[in-house]
């Protein structure tokens, strides 16, 4: 399927991506973003067109058990919550959600990196989803030093934001190099991850350098253009079409990967919005997200191998 063939499907919620009013996609992102809270959200979406406007927003909340697509009781797969040491970060000790593939292993890993509220369910399925490819998968939880995540998104947020972000980033960085030297691990490590997790796997990929041996950001900011020089990991960069305010630090980034001979791709998905692999809210996109994804595990595959 070429990328113009994408269309958007709807989602079992009762209201598709075509009902939904640009303007309160817009307004959500916002809000997922810290911006407004979800009072107003809510508030300002039925401001815009009325009761419609509130069930459209009400739509876009999401509903995590429609987003698991891998038993945690599969028989493919193994899971568990592990500890480990995360020095200068924010509490000293990290915890994450690791999976491996039936099998004594060792196996390529790969960290998945959540978005600005920890933890959820439909990141742990995504590393169910990547463990049942054959990577040893990693999802830490940057909130475990608050608490961990706290079951809900809006509490999540809350807590993302109040912690230090740069030893947030040494946390994560931590966990790359955890999963990266883990006993089942080859040694090989990719990283992926989706919104604040995008803009973190081009960090990583920059911080790591050689380290890092493949990398697939979706929808996050790109990397400071004056770090792009340390990465040696090619990427494959997933982007929406309607997602103006990270697109905007593509081009820059683009520049300085190609100066630096950096083997990467950048696709945009047509019709998409922020958030479309996420399939627990109506701004999934059934298409692009299997497409993406498919991009993604070649990815992995051809150099993790």
């Amino acid at each position: 399927m070429t990328e113009s063939a994408l269309i958007e499907r709807p989602v079992p919620q009762g209201i598709t991506q075509q009902e939904i009013d640009q303007r309160v996609f817009d307004l959500y992102d916002e809000y997922c973003h810290g911006g407004i809270d979800r009072r107003e959200f809510l508030a300002r979406a039925a401001a815009i067109v009325g009761i419609a406007g509130l069930a459209m927003a009400q739509a876009l909340l999401p509903r995590y058990a429609q987003a698991q697509t891998i038993s945690f009781t599969d028989s493919r797969i193994k899971a568990n919550y592990v500890t480990y040491p995360s020095p200068g970060g924010n509490s000293g000790t990290m915890r994450g959600y690791l999976v491996q593939p039936a099998g004594a292993g060792p196996f390529p890993a790969v960290l998945v990196i959540h978005e600005n509220r920890g933890l959820n369910p439909y990141i742990e399925d995504v590393a169910r989803r990547a463990a049942v490819e054959g990577f040893l998968a990693l999802a830490p939880d940057g909130l475990f030093p608050a608490g961990g995540y706290p079951g809900n998104d809006d509490d999540g947020r809350t807590l993302q934001a109040g912690l230090d972000q740069a030893k947030l980033r040494t946390d994560l960085l931590n966990s790359a190099r955890f999963v990266k030297a883990h006993r089942l691990s080859t040694g090989r490590l990719g990283v992926t991850g989706f919104c604040y997790g995008g803009g973190v796997t081009n960090f990583l990929a920059a911080a790591l350098g050689p380290d890092m041996h493949a990398g697939a950001p979706y929808y996050g900011v790109a990397a400071d253009t004056a770090s792009v020089a340390r990465i040696k990991a090619p990427l494959v960069c997933h982007l929406a079409e309607h997602d103006e305010r990270i697109n905007a630090t593509y081009p820059a980034f683009e520049a300085a990967l190609k100066a630096a001979g950096v083997a990467h791709q950048v696709h945009v998905y047509p019709g998409t919005q922020h958030g479309f692999h996420n399939n627990s809210t109506p701004r999934y996109n059934e298409a692009a997200a299997k497409l993406s994804w498919e991009r993604t595990i070649a990815h992995f595959r051809k150099h993790l191998a």
